[in-house]
């Protein structure tokens, strides 16, 4: 066992970091989604996930004007 631990030593390392980077990432993550943060800058006119915005109101994207809320049929 030991043998196998001193040939592999450098996979161990950089398993162990990449998991360290991971974690931390997710748990930035979750630690903005209680928070209330959020990636959405407030502009929808160029937003894919408009639709799932919470900046976006009932009648439509307050960022958009009238002539591109008729263009992406809103």
């Amino acid at each position: 066992m030991l043998i196998w631990l001193t040939s592999h030593i450098a996979d161990i390392v950089i398993i162990a970091v990449i998991a360290a980077i991971v974690f931390f990432v997710v748990r930035g993550m979750i630690r903005d989604k209680r928070a209330g943060k959020s990636s959405c800058g407030g502009s929808c006119a160029g937003c894919g996930a408009c639709a799932g915005c919470s900046a976006c109101s009932a009648d439509g994207c307050p960022a958009q004007t009238p002539s591109t809320k008729q263009k992406n049929g809103l």
